[in-house]
């Protein structure tokens, strides 16, 4: 008599990678606690960064414009001053800790890449349409991905734009990579301006699935899906 166990018949009606019902789900939060803990101080750091700078702005604008007062931090140049030179460490130690735990874990090949025009273009197609699925928090898609490592190289062009200004003649090949100090002062400004419009986005998408901002709080989910 043959003990070999025979091996239940796939069902014909489940899709390639869907999960059964009576399987259980993964149960590991879907940001690990040190990512959310430098999420938001990232995000504490760049909101300082960025009203402080503003106000640094109006104190020699290189436009025909000024920021309004009332969205700027520090009052006078030398307390705004103060503000941004506090949150660019907090940024610089903080940015660290999160790139090199995202590389140490592994977290960083496996969100990000890979990455190709081709799916970029398909998903930015799918959220146009409004059929850009988000019934899995815990993979991001092609638009997602290539919008994070945007920002994490927006986030090095401003720290070291940032130390020309700061240190001009201390950085003088960098100061001379970046076209010189004046240069270099619109390249931080267009830099940080990406940042806003990149939370601004951001946001918008929080309020389309909030389902994300929970996820970032808490580390998990409600469990339902959601498209966009």
């Amino acid at each position: 008599m043959n003990s070999t166990a025979i091996a239940p018949l796939a069902d014909p009606a489940r899709a390639p990678g869907d999960q059964p019902a009576d399987e259980p789900r993964d149960s590991r939060p879907i940001h690990p606690l040190w990512m959310r803990i430098t999420h938001w101080l990232n995000a504490l750091a760049v909101v300082i960064l960025v009203s402080s700078g503003w106000r640094i702005y109006d104190a020699a604008p290189f436009f025909p414009f000024t920021i309004p007062t009332v969205v700027t931090l520090g009052g006078w140049l030398g307390g705004a001053l103060q503000w941004h030179f506090a949150a660019m460490w907090l940024l610089v130690f903080n940015g660290l800790v999160y790139l090199a735990m995202n590389i140490a874990s592994g977290r960083l090949a496996r969100k990000f890449f890979p990455l190709t025009p081709r799916g970029v273009l398909h998903d930015a197609l799918a959220a146009l349409k409004g059929q850009l699925s988000h019934a899995d928090p815990r993979h991001y898609n092609s638009v997602q991905k290539l919008a994070y490592l945007f920002v994490m190289l927006d986030l090095v062009v401003i720290v070291l734009s940032g130390l020309v200004l700061w240190k001009s003649v201390q950085f003088p090949v960098l100061r001379d990579l970046l076209g010189g100090y004046d240069f270099a002062r619109r390249i931080h400004f267009f830099a940080m301006a990406a940042i806003v419009a990149f939370v601004v986005v951001h946001l918008v998408m929080v309020a389309l699935v909030p389902r994300t901002l929970l996820s970032m709080l808490r580390g998990r989910a409600p469990r339902h899906s959601s498209n966009v």
